[in-house]
């Protein structure tokens, strides 16, 4: 049977859309994975969206909590707010408390991937206080570390990501990912699909 990975993100401008694109086309790079893209519903009304300059939604289906039971591996990319995840992607986790009574995530494998405004905006924080969600789920993290290997210590360029995943900049909005933040998502789907089918072989 194939491994199923979901990929469940939020993304107000695009950039956690790109990165959880190229996150895709890597764990479908894995025989026997298959691979699904999923956003989290939008909790802001279209007016204030639209005074935000936000573009409209693309076309990846909206998951409820009880479709995250049938992943067996599961990676979430959000936007900061001030080091955090974004409220939208939180409220969704919010309504995971039926799963976690049943403890319908534990034990699965979770990623996770992210967009700051800045340098300093949240590369690690942004991450780092998201695993309180996949903890409370009995949820295995899994870190992307160091296995991008020379991508990790790129000084010359800028480059978002950490080794708690794929990371991107968005500046003021028109910073577009990067070929190197791209092959850093392409790897962290690759990688992490990898780490899924294993478990599930093992299961």
């Amino acid at each position: 049977m194939a491994t199923k990975v979901y990929i469940v993100y939020y993304s107000m401008y695009g950039h956690v859309e790109k990165l959880a694109q190229e996150i895709k086309k890597g764990a479908a790079s894995v025989e026997g994975v298959e691979v699904k893209l999923w956003q989290v519903p939008e909790t802001l009304p279209e007016e204030v969206l639209g005074k935000m300059g936000a573009p409209p939604k693309t076309d990846a289906p909206c998951i409820t909590p009880n479709e995250l039971a049938e992943a067996d591996g599961v990676l979430f990319g959000f936007p900061t707010r001030f080091g955090m995840m974004a409220a939208q992607f939180k409220a969704f986790m919010d309504a995971t408390g039926g799963l976690w009574r049943t403890q319908d995530l534990a034990g699965k494998p979770a990623g996770i991937f992210y967009s700051t405004g800045s340098q300093g905006g949240g590369q690690e924080t942004t991450p780092l206080t998201a695993i309180t969600q996949l903890v409370h789920h009995g949820m295995i993290f899994v870190p992307i570390g160091y296995t991008f290997g020379a991508g990790m210590f790129e000084m010359e360029n800028l480059k978002g990501g950490s080794p708690y995943g794929a990371g991107t900049f968005a500046g003021d909005g028109s910073r577009q990912p990067s070929e190197l933040e791209l092959a850093q998502a392409f790897h962290q789907g690759k990688y992490f699909a990898g780490i899924a089918k294993k478990l599930k072989g093992t299961a």
